[in-house]
């Protein structure tokens, strides 16, 4: 039975990196519904700015719209948040684990700290999340967990070996998870946008390579508001797999029809790109 996540009025979301980006566009979206919601993130003061936009998308001034400082990586800070977050306004009934980093570049520069900073946040914070909320949630009978991967999840790109992997551990994770959770009560999902207009994508730009600016020039730049709108409607529809937008959904078809096909595109791509780079500095 295909689960449907009720977003509405009541209802308690709690969203991890949820000061900015798509976390804070879902947030926005779902203030608009009438959930209360709890926004999670490091930086205090980001999460003090957040919290004040979100609050302005409330559909009345009864929502609780709160804020915790967490390291999601952390899992004595997790545990002490969900368990505060609970006593506070109830269990939730959404979760959105959305906080990710990203520093893409050659593997050989790529310090070994890196890699571990990407699997600590990017996967071992959903896994966190989720063992600490769930044993609740099927006591209750009910929830929703949507975690945020990336495209780089589904296929990987030139420059993103640290990132990508640790994506691929969240999309492999949320595949097993989801098996498990059938007929529990529990619904899963799992969204894979490409290039969105965040302060993430703008940090990560400062490292790229020219290779992987060359790949990434190929597909769109879209906003972390028409995003998502696209995730929660896939949500409340109980979509498991979400591709947000014409670039994925393109790419991950051709994919699968074609699977050698990414291969001979990326590999002309990042030759031009090399053609192009030399030829400007010889």
């Amino acid at each position: 039975m295909r689960i449907k996540a009720k977003l509405e009025s009541g209802k308690v979301a709690v969203v991890t990196g949820g000061s900015s980006g798509i976390g804070k566009a879902i947030a926005c979206e779902l203030a608009e519904r009438g959930m209360h919601l709890w926004l999670l993130a490091q930086r205090k003061d980001i999460l003090v700015s957040a919290q004040k936009e979100v609050e302005a998308h409330r559909k009345d001034q009864n929502q609780v719209i709160g804020i915790a400082s967490v390291d999601v990586s952390d899992l004595n800070q997790v545990s002490k948040t969900i368990s505060f977050i609970t006593e506070k306004c109830g269990l939730p009934d959404l979760l959105v684990n959305s906080a990710g980093v990203t520093q893409p570049g050659y593997i050989e520069k790529l310090d070994i700290n890196v890699f571990h900073w990407m699997m600590e946040v990017n996967y071992f914070g959903t896994v966190y999340m989720i063992k600490e909320l769930l044993p609740a949630m099927l006591e209750r009978g009910s929830g929703y967990i949507l975690n945020i991967c990336s495209f780089s999840g589904v296929i990987s790109s030139f420059g993103y070996t640290a990132y990508g992997a640790s994506k691929y551990a969240v999309h492999g994770f949320t595949e097993a998870l989801r098996m498990e959770l059938i007929g529990r009560g529990i619904g899963v999902s799992i969204l894979f946008p490409t290039d969105t207009d965040t302060p993430q994508l703008a940090y990560e730009n400062q490292f790229k390579p020219l290779e992987t600016r060359a790949l990434n020039s190929a597909g769109g730049l879209y906003q972390p508001e028409a995003v998502a709108k696209n995730a929660l409607n896939a949500i409340q529809h109980g979509r498991y797999f979400i591709l947000p937008n014409f670039d994925t959904k393109w790419m991950y078809y051709l994919n699968r029809l074609i699977p050698s096909i990414k291969y001979v595109i990326a590999d002309m791509m990042i030759a031009s790109a090399r053609k192009k780079n030399n030829s400007s500095t010889g």
